[in-house]
Order: structure tokens, then sequence, then C-alpha cells
């Protein structure tokens, strides 16, 4: 595995991504609509929207310390570091507004305190972070190619060119669009499948 994954925040990050996502919502459903649940069911969400909570802190700690690895041994170029950097920096915001968020639930518990408005409110704003930060992670690998061994090259008629709307081939041709159909038939029989 070491050799197809070069580091572990990929692995992580799914978790802390998860975890504290499901806790949100949880949470955001509790304040709304607790009312209405009954008290068995309330009890119920509750437990597993903290535990969500508590789980997903601890995670990410693991996960910045596994992005803080990734960081400094990805091979990387000048654009794709300051995509690194600045997926980096949401990180460093994001990982502390959560942990204290995990102590405060913590400490409500503690004293037998039920939480408010503010609470979800600030979860809220942390979960926005997070969205922020994982969707700047995903720049890092999706569009930086940053932690994957090798992208696929394209290769043979057909697959050498984008799939989105109105995009152009890379071979110089036109898009799927404005090409002439006529006899895809025979072409398929030729090859085996059509784009």
């Amino acid at each position: 595995m070491p050799e197809i994954i070069p580091n572990t925040h990929p692995i992580f990050v799914h978790f802390t991504v998860a975890l504290l996502s499901v806790a949100t919502g949880l949470f955001i459903i509790l304040q709304l609509f607790g009312t209405y649940l009954s008290e068995n069911l309330r009890q119920q969400l509750t437990a597993v929207a903290r535990w969500n909570l508590w789980l997903g802190a601890a995670i990410t700690v693991i996960t910045v310390a596994a992005g803080f690895y990734a960081y400094n041994t990805v091979a990387h170029d000048a654009p794709s570091h300051a995509a690194m950097t600045d997926h980096r920096n949401w990180a460093l915001a994001t990982t502390p507004l959560f942990i204290g968020i995990a102590l405060w639930s913590i400490v409500s518990v503690w004293r037998g305190k039920a939480l408010g408005w503010a609470f979800v409110i600030a979860l809220l704003i942390a979960q926005f972070l997070l969205l922020s930060t994982a969707w700047r992670g995903g720049e890092v690998v999706y569009r930086y190619g940053l932690g994957v061994m090798s992208l696929p090259q394209s290769e043979g008629a057909g697959h050498a060119h984008a799939h989105g709307e109105g995009e152009g081939h890379a071979d110089g041709q036109a898009s799927d669009e404005s090409m002439d159909f006529s006899g895809m038939d025979e072409t398929m029989k030729d090859d085996g499948h059509a784009h």
C-alpha cells in the first residue's frame, strides 16, 4: 500500500470530513426539530452527533499531522506548492475551531447543559471552513496531480479527447457535438466502442 499511496493523509481526511459533516447535520436537525422528536430518539441522535463530533475532532489531529508529512514530502512545482500552502492554511484555521467546538460539547455534557443556537452557528461556520479546506485539497490532487504516482496517457483512437460539453479533442478534432456520426455503427464494430 505505501507504494500506491505515498502518504496516509488522503485516508484520514475522509474520516475527518465525514464524521464532522454528520455531526454538524445532526446537531442542526436536533436544534431545528428536536422538540418534535420523541425523547428516546432525541437522546440517540444527540449521542450519535456528539460521538461523531468528538471522534471527528480527534482524527482531525491525525489528519493534520499526516497533512504536514504530505506537505513536506510530496514532489511539487511552484504552482502546486502555492495550492498546497493555501490548503494547509485553511486546514490550520479550521482545525482549532472544530477542536474548540468539540471541547465546548464535552464541557456542556460534563456540566449537564444544553447546547443552543450559538453552538450550532459555530458548527455551521466550522463546517463551511471544513468544506472549503476539502475543496482546496481536492484541487491539489485533481488539478495539480499531487500525491498521485502517474496520470493516464491518452492512447488509441477516441481516447485523446475531453468528455466535457463544448471541449475540443486533444488531438485537434472537433467536439462530439459537432462530429459527423454517420457510419458510427461501422466504427463501433471496428474498435469495439465509441465515445
